[in-house]
């Protein structure tokens, strides 16, 4: 009887305790709408940085000089690597699609694909050259070479008191010249976060 008694004690609080857990939901929103749950950098933070370092970069007076000395053709511009500097994790990878995006939207120069995507193009190309027919299988030798490559960080500082701190973001960028190694624009976006 104990045994029955202590079980069924042992039951209640059991689902006293499950019956009180916080129940999670879950709810789509719109993936434009800006959220900042953590203070971290996050997907806004992503987009708007890059956004906003394309319009500078395609602003520049690089641009114009180069279009002036190259009849009007736009420039082939590679992004390279952005590097992870900061004290968090960020995947620079989906920092990199937003720029690619933001700079293939504006369209005032032509975008190349970076070293490891590269690789998998010219894969395909080999594997055409065997498999695919003469008429289809696409040439060596001629893909676009870029005149211009987009390499930066992402860097942060933490200053920290108790249960307050600010979190500063500074994202440089640098577009150099694949020929000369010449630098020809520098640009910098800085967020600074107060998380409480």
């Amino acid at each position: 009887m104990e045994k029955k008694i202590l079980s069924l004690i042992l039951t209640t609080i059991i689902l006293v305790i499950v019956s009180c857990a916080p129940k999670r939901t879950v709810q789509r929103i719109d993936p434009d709408k800006q959220t900042d749950l953590s203070g971290r950098w996050n997907d806004t933070d992503s987009r708007l940085v890059a956004e906003e370092l394309t319009v500078q970069v395609l602003n520049e007076k690089w641009l114009p000089r180069y279009e002036l000395a190259h009849n009007n053709e736009r420039p082939v511009v590679i992004v390279g690597l952005i590097r992870n500097k900061s004290h968090e994790h960020i995947d620079a990878e989906t920092f990199i699609k937003d720029i690619e995006r933001s700079i293939i939207k504006n369209g005032s120069v032509r975008l190349v694909q970076a070293a490891e995507k590269r690789e998998d193009l010219r894969t395909e190309r080999a594997d055409q050259q065997q498999f695919a027919s003469k008429n289809t299988a696409k040439q060596w030798g001629l893909e676009l070479g870029a005149d211009f490559i987009l390499q930066g960080s992402i860097n942060s500082i933490v200053d920290q008191y108790k249960n307050e701190k600010t979190v500063s973001y500074q994202i440089n960028l640098e577009l150099t010249d694949l020929e000369s190694n010449e630098i020809v624009w520098i640009g910098d976006k800085k967020i600074k976060k107060y998380i409480k």
